[in-house]
């Protein structure tokens, strides 16, 4: 397994989508404001990461591979700072986007003894403009060559839309990339065609507005299938939180459970599975292997508070076991 890990090495990945930054603001609460029935924070830290599909970005560097951000972001201060994380990390931002009538997604997330207080959200969720959409195109275009597979992250941000996922899935497919899809509602039905269709339970009842009881496995596989017909993706990959993932090229489905963790936060999991499977499509590694990986390594992330990149020499060690 380590020698698969270690093709991921000279991957890049095209991942288009929703970009934010995840904003904290940490202090100590221990009294309430005199002028409303408020807690006061004394704030002692202040920290900013790169989020959404940003996020994808940093899993896929964490794992060694080369993450090609594309999508729209603001001219405005939240913008800049998206620009000094990616130059931070070390990525590049020739493919971003900067439009002057958008904000940049922020979510400020006020804390105290590690609980959340309050989140503020700056952000606009139309589509993209015209004007806009035709640049994304073009950023796309003009990188789709020189990667080896392509991720469409949608967080219903408004980067994503009817009218340009069609066409950057037609352009991937032209140039004979891999496709993985991170869905989410609004969006759901549009991504025709695509090599490997990732939703969790949620959003594949809420996407087939479907009342069926997924925890029985043959439900989920009729559902599945119907999502098949209407899409005509090649793989399906079902997260299915405590239960594992399910994966399935239509013919022959594959359950895979969940390993025992001590779940501290799932929030950015489902970043990380894509991010591994994607780069399994990359490497053509099949599709038990693929899912074991993406299952194993969404676990290992959830043993931490936050949302952080997965940790290559723990799913390096961890992964040994899974053959």
């Amino acid at each position: 397994m380590h020698a698969l890990l270690d093709q991921f090495k000279n991957k890049k990945v095209l991942i288009v989508g929703d970009v934010m930054v995840d904003a904290y603001i940490i202090g100590k609460v221990d009294r309430v404001s005199p002028e409303a029935p408020v807690p006061v924070v004394n704030i002692e830290q202040r920290d900013m990461r790169l989020g959404g599909a940003a996020n994808v970005a940093v899993n896929i560097q964490a794992l060694q591979a080369t993450p090609i951000l594309c999508s729209v972001i603001g001219q405005d201060q939240e913008g800049e700072e998206l620009m000094q994380l990616l130059a931070q990390q070390g990525m590049t931002s020739s493919a971003i986007v900067r439009s002057t009538t958008r904000k940049t997604t922020t979510k400020t997330r006020v804390i105290s003894n590690k609980h959340q207080l309050l989140r503020l959200d700056h952000e606009q969720t139309h589509d993209v403009l015209e004007q806009e959409n035709l640049a994304l195109i073009e950023a796309f275009s003009q990188h789709i060559n020189d990667c080896d597979v392509v991720i469409l992250e949608d967080y219903n941000k408004g980067v994503l839309t009817q009218n340009n996922i069609p066409v950057l899935i037609d352009i991937a497919l032209k140039a004979n990339k891999p496709i993985a899809v991170d869905p989410k509602k609004n969006n759901f039905l549009l991504y025709q065609n695509v090599t490997l269709f990732k939703p969790n339970l949620k959003e594949l009842k809420e996407g087939l507005n479907s009342d069926l009881n997924l925890k029985d496995k043959a439900n989920l596989q009729t559902l599945v299938m119907a999502l098949h017909q209407t899409l005509g993706n090649k793989m399906t990959m079902v997260t299915l939180s405590e239960d594992g993932v399910m994966v399935t090229d239509h013919t022959h489905f594959e359950f895979i459970p969940a390993h025992i963790r001590n779940i501290a936060d799932v929030s950015g999991a489902g970043d990380t599975v894509i991010s591994v499977a994607a780069l399994c499509l990359a490497c053509g590694i099949n599709m038990k292997t693929m899912a074991e990986l993406s299952n194993l390594a969404g676990g290992l992330v959830c043993e931490e508070s936050g949302v952080v990149p997965v940790n290559l020499s723990k799913l390096a060690n961890e992964s040994q076991y899974l053959l």
